[in-house]
């Protein structure tokens, strides 16, 4: 299919038009709407709105600062003259900008509703005021200096700034949220005496090392405070790479009441969490409701409902105007550890979580790219650099410009007779006087529009006192423009008095932390784990269980008993490899069936459990496939924190995997038997630990015709399963010289065993 394009006639495909189209509509929302320039730290949209309160007199100056308007008044200019996009999405803009809690340095003064940290919406443009904040005149004072470019605005009719002359890098003060096509970006605010100082430095010596860089911006100081609890090394790693994540968590206090009480209040919240979303997680964990599609809770909610109740009397929200977070959490008695307490709110709700880091943005060079800390404020740097460059020129013009208005006056007035002779007498009193006296155009117009009576009254002193102070204007001025020295000294005199006015203390602690993990209590006592051929599973307490007196469901049988103790672990192994994992806490009682392993672990689409095996982290297994690989590892290495469970074992298409193994303190030798009955006996230390999983080690070498079937480990001793003639059931036990037949190196062949008998199964004796 094609289409033509109505000028030239040409016809091309549908889908190179689709693909030229997308791109362009990807690259406007790009660098139109979603993403912040590194330069002056605005999206477009926050640019115009700016732009527009300035141009509307808005700005804050004087004590009081200019009169608040209408946000709808706003929201229309910017509208009308700059940004053809829906309402909604500029008055969202302009909210966002004013709040406190959103912004480290609010760019716009707000009086009215404009919103919660804990999700309640702004009210109504039509019922809001604005007007700017004073931190944003650093955006906006020098935008009429000659400082930055404008281009005509959508229909042509007006112009605005294609950036603002920021003073200070504000994609790191307030950072920037924002989803692009195929884009992000996730920057977040920075302290301003902080940035400025690293600024400043940067000036100074553009090969500051990374520990001095690091030292001046130890990390984003968030609007809401809280705490850092990554290490150093991990925000380095974040900064330098221009991505990554940080842990971040809640401040608190403990308060210590009448009669030996205690509370615990929460003042300050990591980013992304509120006060009415930490209710809603303390109520899910207390009151859980049966998920979608089950009949009932499951051990887990269970489980954390009891841990949460055991420390947690009562929550209430105390957040007020004199207090922007108050949560205050009751404990259950007096008595209860108030790290107890902490530990498991952290843990489980969001007053710890991770806060992301995409230093994504339009660069000085107009392309999006994702930048370390040290390239952007470099970046910010060298365009801090040319714009007072460019203010600079645009100041010394006008210097300029007024010091040959004057010279041509000083000159008048050393002839005042004769110009108002000229004057009066000449048909071309413009042309007669640059004659005269060699003035510009300028010069004689400027002569010939002053009224008379000010000719007469022009002052030579005062002349010549604007002449001398405008010449040493000049000179300075034209000192930054020919001398770069001058030009570093003039940006870091006006980031530091900035800093000095406008810069506040850190609000962010930055403090490395262990993360908050909740150990749940459970009682050391002995159980066995039941596991039926169906993969129900269950819990009996004690060892004296004799499996002949279970039962189970009708076409179910028995797969193992498991002897181990609660705070062990039963591991699930899949036919893809993966490895999962529950507590045997977590197990259903002996009353019944048991339950599904499908509910307490999430097994991928197509795969089926094989084997199970319940016992403590450190019991050590030996793990095989079909094929004659194997690995050693511990129970603990196939533990994951996961449903989905742990990719562990590496298989072939055809392959599968066999029993696991348990090794005994005394065995020292691991015999592996293939289909066809051959049996190879060789050292246990010829493999090794794999605790991350993996192929593993030859055990015996064998083929798709004839596979590998069993493998046991022992001592001196094992015994071969098989059967004898009629399908008979039959053993035969071989030690010491008998087994020694066998022996060899790891990854032989093996001999074919010579037992009068098809065996099936080898295991310890």
């Amino acid at each position: 299919m094609t289409t033509e394009t109505p000028d030239s006639g040409d016809a091309i495909t549908l889908a190179h038009y689709a693909e030229r189209a997308y791109l362009e509509y990807a690259l406007s929302v790009v660098k139109g709407r979603a993403l912040p320039d590194v330069c002056d730290g605005q999206k477009p949209v926050q640019r115009r709105i700016l732009f527009a309160m300035e141009r509307l007199g808005l700005s804050f100056t004087g004590a009081s600062g200019a009169k608040p308007m209408k946000s709808a008044r706003m929201v229309g200019d910017v509208l009308g003259r700059f940004h053809p996009h829906g309402d909604q999405s500029v008055y969202d803009a302009l909210v966002r900008m004013a709040q406190d809690f959103s912004q480290r340095y609010p760019l716009i003064d707000g009086q009215g509703n404009f919103g919660s940290r804990d999700g309640d919406g702004a009210a109504a443009m039509r019922y809001t005021e604005a007007r700017l904040a004073p931190i944003s005149r650093l955006l906006l004072d020098e935008l009429d200096d000659g400082t930055v470019d404008f281009t005509p605005n959508y229909d042509g009719s007006t112009e605005e700034p294609k950036l603002l002359p920021a003073r200070l890098p504000f994609v790191l003060l307030n950072g920037a949220s924002g989803i692009a096509v195929g884009l992000a970006t996730e920057v977040p605010s920075h302290n301003l005496r902080e940035v400025a100082a690293a600024a400043v430095a940067l000036i100074r010596n553009d090969k500051l090392s990374d520990d001095e860089f690091a030292t001046l911006i130890p990390g984003p100081d968030y609007a809401g405070g809280g705490q850092i609890i990554s290490s150093t090394e991990d925000i380095r790693a974040a900064y330098a790479t221009g991505r990554g994540s940080l842990k971040v968590r809640a401040r608190w206090k403990i308060e210590e009441l009448a009669r030996g009480q205690w509370q615990l209040v929460v003042t300050e919240l990591p980013p992304g969490a509120s006060s009415q979303r930490v209710l809603e997680e303390i109520e899910e964990l207390t009151n859980p409701k049966v998920k979608a599609g089950k009949k009932a809770l499951s051990a887990e909610q269970v489980q954390l409902k009891t841990t949460v109740l055991a420390v947690l009397d009562a929550v209430r929200d105390e957040s007020s105007k004199d207090a922007a977070v108050r949560l205050v959490f009751e404990p259950k008695t007096s008595r209860t550890l108030q790290q107890e307490l902490i530990t498991t709110l952290l843990a489980h709700t969001s007053l710890e979580s991770s806060a992301p880091i995409n230093l994504t943005m339009i660069g000085a060079d107009g392309r999006p790219t994702q930048k370390s800390l040290r390239q952007m404020l470099t970046e910010w740097v060298a365009f801090r650099a040319e714009t007072v460059q460019r203010r600079t020129q645009f100041r010394l013009d006008k210097v300029l410009a007024r010091i040959h208005i004057l010279e041509g006056r000083q000159l008048v007035l050393l002839n005042i007779d004769e110009v108002i002779r000229i004057i009066r007498h000449s048909d071309e009193p413009k042309q007669a006087l640059i004659d005269r006296f060699k003035l510009s155009q300028i010069q004689a117009e400027d002569i010939l529009d002053i009224r008379l009576r000010q000719l007469a009254r022009l002052e030579g002193i005062k002349i010549e006192q604007d002449l001398k102070e405008l010449r040493i204007d000049q000179a300075k001025l034209e000192d930054i423009l020919n001398n770069p020295s001058s030009l570093k000294r003039t940006v870091i005199k006006e980031i530091e008095a900035d800093a000095k006015q406008h810069g506040d203390d850190r609000r962010t602690l930055i403090q490395a932390e262990k993360k908050a993990v909740a150990e749940i209590k459970v009682i050391d006592e002995p159980v066995t784990v039941v596991v039926s051929l169906k993969g129900w599973v269950r819990a009996l307490k004690g060892h004296e269980i004799d499996s002949a007196t279970l039962a189970f469901k009708a076409g179910d049988g028995l797969y193992g008993v498991f002897p181990c103790r609660t705070v062990d672990v039963l591991l699930v192994f899949g036919s893809n490899g993966r490895v999962y994992s529950t507590t045997v806490a977590q197990l259903p009682g002996g009353r019944g069936d048991g339950q599904p392993i499908t509910t307490l672990v999430e097994l991928e689409t197509g795969t089926q459990p094989l084997h199970y095996f319940a016992a403590s982290a450190a019991t050590p297994l030996l793990l095989a496939n079909t094929g004659g690989f194997g690995l050693l590892a511990q129970v603990g290495d196939m533990v994951s924190r996961q449903k989905g469970g742990k990719s562990f074992l590496t298989l072939e298409a055809t392959d599968k995997v066999l029993p696991p193994v348990p090794i005994g303190a005394t065995h020292n030798q691991v015999a592996c038997l293939s289909m066809s009955g051959r049996l190879l006996v060789f050292k246990l230390d010829e493999l090794k630990l794999q605790p991350k999983g993996g192929r593993g080690l030859t055990l015996m070498d064998v083929d798709a015709k004839d596979p590998l079937v069993s493998v046991a480990t022992c001592a001196n001793a094992i015994k071969a399963l098989g059967s004898g003639r009629g399908g008979k059931a039959k053993e035969e036990e071989l030690k010491g010289a008998s087994l020694a037949v066998y022996a060899g190196k790891r990854a032989r062949k093996g001999k074919l065993l010579d037992a009068g008998m098809k065996p099936h199964r080898v295991l310890a004796s």
